[in-house]
């Protein structure tokens, strides 16, 4: 299908082309043009410099009948998930039926195994999604352009503001919306389960030329860099080290990989890892139980050490006091 429509757009394209746009090899070209070959679509090739593969003159898809809702819909088909969150549910259903219908058989065939092979789960293992009431709503005033009022829980409390959404991000199975405020030019992103209260309001606003996947990226990279602000020196045991790698960031892996000294005689390494702060790094360390030493800073271990003594104290009554 996605040759198809490259080919209706350009008129004619090259085995190479092809293979660039759609990031596979030439030969997987030169397989599903045998394949559309075999199906009747009346495709052939030229040979030469300006030569390439080209339909012939008037013919088209039979992919019609689709509605404007549904066109616009379209980034969906193969989500499901967000696409129900999002309330698009019943059009994107509709969208797929036609799409199977305007395949040829052995394509639609494909479609069915691929379909029965592949599945999107965006949602982490220890999470349903990223639900609230309130998505649907700035979905639509991200496309109508509309302002909204939302009452928004953020790190420092509750606040009121007035949003220009100009965008919606799925990531990791939680939704974003990057939206500016009318007395501040620069966007942000809000994370939209954390809105308690939502009111759209009659006030369209003038979006600029904003590159929102371009924007996001930035925004994670920044993000990344200012997560790990300061670091801890540990000691950490053979079972911890290989317990790190499934729960800690690439960041902490790689930190650990690169500081770590020759093992002492019972196998343990000391390393210094990049944390993002006391209270963070005291929860993901605790996960590593007895397998981890912090070092330093102090406050961390006393911390460390103030849990460990408060576990003992609720286990062993009868257990004299941990020393500091």
């Amino acid at each position: 299908m996605s040759i198809l429509l490259l080919l209706q757009a350009h008129d004619r394209l090259t085995a190479a082309d092809l293979a660039r746009r759609l990031e596979v090899s030439v030969r997987t070209i030169y397989r599903d043009v045998e394949s559309l070959h075999a199906a009747g679509i009346p495709l052939y090739g030229e040979a030469g410099h300006a030569g390439g593969y080209r339909l012939v003159d008037g013919w088209r898809t039979r992919l019609t009948g689709l509605t404007a809702e549904e066109a616009d819909r379209l980034l969906f088909a193969g989500l499901p998930g967000p696409a129900a969150e999002l309330g698009y549910q019943s059009v994107v259903a509709t969208l797929q039926l036609k799409l199977r219908a305007a395949l040829p058989p052995p394509l639609a065939e494909r479609a069915t195994r691929l379909e029965q092979r592949f599945h999107l789960d965006t949602p982490g293992w220890y999470s349903d999604g990223d639900p609230s009431p309130y998505l649907a709503p700035t979905a639509e005033a991200v496309w109508r352009q509309h302002r909204i009022r939302v009452r928004y829980r953020s790190w420092t409390g509750e606040v009121t503001r007035v949003l220009e959404p100009y965008g919606l991000v799925l990531k990791g199975g939680r939704w974003y919306v990057v939206a500016a405020r009318p007395d501040r030019s620069e966007p942000a992103t809000y994370r939209v389960n954390q809105i308690l209260d939502l009111n759209p309001l009659d006030e369209p606003f003038e979006r600029p030329e904003f590159d929102l996947p371009g924007w996001w990226r930035a925004h994670v990279v920044d993000f990344r860099a200012r997560l790990h602000r300061d670091e801890a020196t540990i000691r950490l045991s053979p079972r911890g080290r290989e317990r790190l790698r499934e729960i800690a960031s690439d960041a902490v892996v790689a930190a650990v990989d690169a500081s770590a000294g020759p093992p002492d005689a019972a196998g343990w390494i000391h390393a210094v890892i990049p944390i993002e702060s006391l209270t963070h790094a005291h929860g993901d360390l605790l996960r590593l139980g007895a397998e981890v030493e912090v070092l330093s800073p102090t406050a961390l271990r006393d911390r460390l050490a103030a849990t460990a003594a408060a576990l003992a104290t609720l286990y062993h009554p009868s257990a004299p006091p941990l020393s500091g």
